[in-house]
């Protein structure tokens, strides 16, 4: 594709609400699927079956999401090779993906003892918990592959501004899940077995339904060019790209966990305080995920085209539409904060700690809008080593402010320490970004 087929005046404010709007309504069906799960075993009339469903999900959500890379990364350079007219090398990726993302799932499966044993000596339950969550986990967990397989085939579809298919898949899924819920635990009485084998046949008809959207690269015989699709400068890349995605994401985990092991010393209250308002940040995350995915195909295409104008003109309108998000929330918040932390949580005690730390969520999303939005720039750009480094020094500096800040205020130290940890990772990365734009070599 050369640089007059991709212009910048191709970019729109309708195209970017376009890639962006599908991908937030799918975010919507996610916490509706867990609420579902949750209130089908709770039917049953016992704890156990619900702390087993919880704990189980968990612990597979966290082994998934170790291979999250695989969607940022194939995103990136997937884009990349739309935009500068490679559709052979578009097609190789998908199988590439594919195949990363089977291989990852199989070799879960095969390890699935010893990464159960070692969930709960982390996690520990109560032995009927464990035992229930250990079936959950043995049927679920036979579709790892297909799930992880999903990212590579959602990251190469948004990377092709196809994100209703994403949607389509996603509605797929968790309305298949819902039905099978119903049908197995309600209607056949197969308990937690019956919502794990749901979720099993639902993972498996996502990733059909998505291999269905992607049948037009199967047409052709690029997919299957094993010269091309093992080659390997190309192979180094993924590796290189997908490692620096991997080590920036378990950093930001450790971040995470640390506030979380910070906060349990304030007592349990405050613990269960902090875990209410984590949620207005996964809210907002969830409302800027669309923004920061239309950044990244966009910019990936503008970067393969070589159109530095286009280039700069994506990482700008979508910022915009990010800043209108993020104010909305933050105006959301701060009206409405209360309300939302009454719904999350009934306890007297937590509900007045959280209220008063509620500030910070308005100041969350202000904090965070340019680290989430960068982040979707860098990974259109695939600039993941920059990624990575910048996410190493916010966690330097994380730590740096938590230490003191938390032994002066508390809690509210804690709160500072996190959001100033976002605003360092949106001014580094904002640092970077002139070099990104260099990096550009018109075609």
């Amino acid at each position: 594709m050369s640089e007059s087929r991709f212009a910048a005046t191709d970019i729109t404010h309708r195209r970017v609400l376009k890639i962006a709007l599908p991908v937030v309504a799918a975010n919507v069906t996610v916490p509706i699927l867990g609420a579902v799960d949750t209130g089908v075993v709770g039917q049953l009339g016992e704890a156990a079956p619900i702390g087993a469903v919880g704990i189980g999900a968990v612990v597979l959500t966290a082994f998934y999401w170790l291979f999250g890379f695989l969607r940022m990364g194939t995103t990136g350079l997937a884009a990349q090779a739309l935009g500068r007219g490679d559709r052979a090398e578009l097609a190789a990726l998908l199988t590439r993906a594919m195949m990363i993302g089977l291989g990852a799932g199989v070799s879960l499966i095969l390890l699935q003892g010893p990464l159960f044993w070692l969930a709960f000596r982390i996690a520990p339950a109560s032995a009927e918990v464990e035992a229930l969550a250990r079936a959950y986990m043995g049927i679920r967990i036979w579709s790892a592959p297909a799930m992880i397989a999903g990212y590579g085939i959602s990251g190469w579809l948004i990377a092709q501004e196809r994100t209703r298919a994403v949607l389509a898949v996603q509605l797929v899924m968790n309305g298949m899940n819902v039905a099978l819920d119903l049908l197995f635990v309600l209607g056949f009485g197969w308990g937690v077995e019956g919502v794990a084998l749901a979720t099993f046949l639902s993972e498996w008809s996502g990733l059909a339904l998505g291999l269905w959207f992607c049948r037009g690269a199967f047409r052709v015989p690029d997919w299957r060019d094993w010269a091309r699709v093992f080659d390997r400068e190309r192979l180094l890349r993924i590796a290189r790209v997908n490692s620096d995605i991997l080590i920036r994401s378990l950093i930001l985990e450790a971040m995470i966990v640390s506030f979380m092991f910070w906060g349990a010393d304030f007592g349990d209250v405050t613990l269960a305080a902090n875990q209410v308002l984590l949620q207005f940040l996964h809210i907002t995350a969830y409302g800027m995920d669309g923004f920061a995915f239309g950044a990244e195909a966009l910019v990936g295409q503008a970067m393969g085209a070589g159109n530095r104008a286009a280039l700069r003109r994506a990482a700008i309108v979508s910022s915009i539409w990010g800043a209108v998000v993020v104010l909305g929330f933050a105006l959301a918040f701060a009206l409405a904060g209360g309300w939302i932390i009454d719904v999350m949580a009934t306890d007297s005690a937590v509900r007045e700690a959280a209220r008063a730390f509620l500030p910070w969520m308005v100041v969350a999303p202000l904090a965070g809008w340019a680290a989430w939005m960068l982040d979707g720039i860098f990974i259109g750009a695939t600039r993941t080593a920059d990624m990575r480094n910048m996410m190493v020094v916010s966690g330097l500096i994380y730590v740096a402010c938590a230490v003191p800040l938390v032994a002066v205020w508390g809690n509210h130290g804690l709160w500072a320490a996190y959001l100033v940890s976002y605003a360092a990772r949106g001014v580094t990365l904002g640092l970077r970004y002139p070099a990104l734009e260099r990096e550009v070599s018109p075609r």
